[in-house]
């Protein structure tokens, strides 16, 4: 395009001197051939003075050509040479500076797609991009663990992920169903997920997106944080109505022996024996709303197995000299809750006995019975504070062992085993 602009000047100069020549032809005296002599070398040195005076415009034009060019294919590392005093001169310096600024706004940019391509890839929720034809076009690391994919989701249809996807997930995903439903990994008890979906049109194609994020922790956590209030505002009340009760118990026990009346007596030391076991009563859930951060460290799981055989009776199904790595008080403690539920659930005490498993990242411990096992309306409230199928029980044995494993950043699970009994098993993340 440039060579045809300057052709045409050229041919434009070429025309204007040759009329300009035209007068040569009116003059008496000279021959014709001295006159197509002159009038040859008038336009031929008219062209080449022009050709001449256009060599910076040539290269100034140039030089914009090559960079526009390189704009077009997205490069803006070249800058223009042409450094002449001219207004060709100033367009080059122009374009050299809008070529900087573009790639300072384009490296900015690339910057900003990693940061975000690593914020999405580390996130937790699950994320994928499905176009018009409902087909994935992105997505991150947590969706391939969701729909159990090892290689990448992007370029398969949604409707054949579904079939990978867990139970309870496909539907809800099929019809775009915001808000909260349930899934059913594996063998695991029921999680509470939420999904949100946005659509926008991208390359002039209609796009969605899926958020999926897992609910059940952040469920349990405002459940619990609510249960931990309530039971500080009764244990309050009550050791506010304890003591002064205890005092006068005691000021009447003293009466009593003076006057030497047996019936008396008894009366007092029954109420005081209800005080103390409504004192002990309001001391546990104390413990389970006020329980301390947990002090990771490894733990030798034989020694503490061998800790609690001094108390319980169960058979050890681990493999000798591993560890476990979580708060040695907590995890005993929440041992000694799983082992005495399961000796009071009719198993025999010799069909008691847990295993521990060392996972890629988590080690799993189960405590396993051969009771009667439990209904599902049980096993769904079993984990609630408060909630018992005792008659003397308070309700807080697997609810501080699920408050435990959620301080462990874990979590805990109750299934029926075939043939009866259950199994209750804790997943711990492993932190050495």
């Amino acid at each position: 395009m440039l060579n045809k602009v300057l052709s045409k000047i050229l041919i434009v100069v070429a025309l204007i001197s040759s009329i300009c020549c035209i007068p040569l032809f009116l003059l008496d005296g000279l021959s014709l051939n001295i006159r197509i002599l002159i009038a040859i070398t008038i336009v031929s040195t008219s062209v080449l003075l022009a050709r001449y005076l256009l060599r910076d415009i040539r290269e100034g034009l140039s030089a914009l050509e090559l960079g526009l060019l390189n704009l077009k294919d997205g490069e803006y590392a070249t800058t223009l040479s042409y450094q002449n005093e001219d207004e060709l001169g100033k367009l080059c310096s122009l374009y050299n500076s809008t070529a900087l600024q573009l790639r300072e706004e384009k490296h900015w940019i690339y910057q900003r797609e990693l940061l975000l391509d690593k914020i999405t890839q580390s996130s937790p929720e699950v994320l994928f991009l499905v176009n018009d034809q409902q087909q994935v076009i992105f997505s991150n690391i947590a969706a391939r663990r969701f729909f159990n994919c090892s290689k990448g989701l992007d370029g398969n249809l949604l409707s054949h992920l579904l079939t990978t996807a867990p139970k309870g997930a496909e539907a809800a995903i099929a019809e775009k169903k915001e808000g909260l439903f349930s899934i059913v990994f594996d063998e695991d008890e029921p999680q509470t997920w939420h999904m949100s979906t946005g659509k926008f049109s991208l390359n002039n194609q209609e796009h969605t997106l899926f958020i999926l994020k897992q609910m059940t922790r952040e469920l349990s956590r405002q459940e619990v944080a609510v249960w931990k209030k309530v039971i500080r505002v009764i244990s309050h009340e009550l050791n506010n109505s304890l003591g002064p009760i205890s005092s006068m118990l005691h000021s009447g026990g003293i009466i009593s022996e003076k006057l030497n009346e047996d019936r008396l007596t008894r009366v007092f030391s029954t109420i005081d024996e209800r005080i103390q076991h409504l004192s002990d009563f309001v001391q546990g859930y104390g413990k389970f709303a006020k329980l301390p951060e947990p002090k990771i460290q490894a733990i030798d799981w034989g020694h503490l197995t061998a800790t609690l055989k001094s108390q319980w009776q169960f058979i050890d199904f681990s493999t000798e000299k591993q560890t476990v790595y979580a708060d040695p008080v907590q995890l005993e403690q929440l041992l000694i809750n799983l082992i005495k539920n399961a000796h009071e659930s009719g198993s025999l005490p010799e069909d008691v006995s847990i295993r521990l498993e060392q996972r890629q990242n988590e080690s799993c411990i189960s405590v396993m019975d051969k009771g009667k096992g439990i209904s599902e309306n049980v096993m769904a409230n079993a984990l609630i504070p408060f909630y018992s199928t005792k008659a003397s029980g308070s309700g807080l044995g697997l609810a501080l062992c699920r408050e435990i494993t959620d301080a462990h950043h874990g979590n805990i699970g109750l299934f029926n085993r075939e043939g009866g009994g259950l199994t209750v098993r804790v997943i711990l993340p492993y932190q050495g």
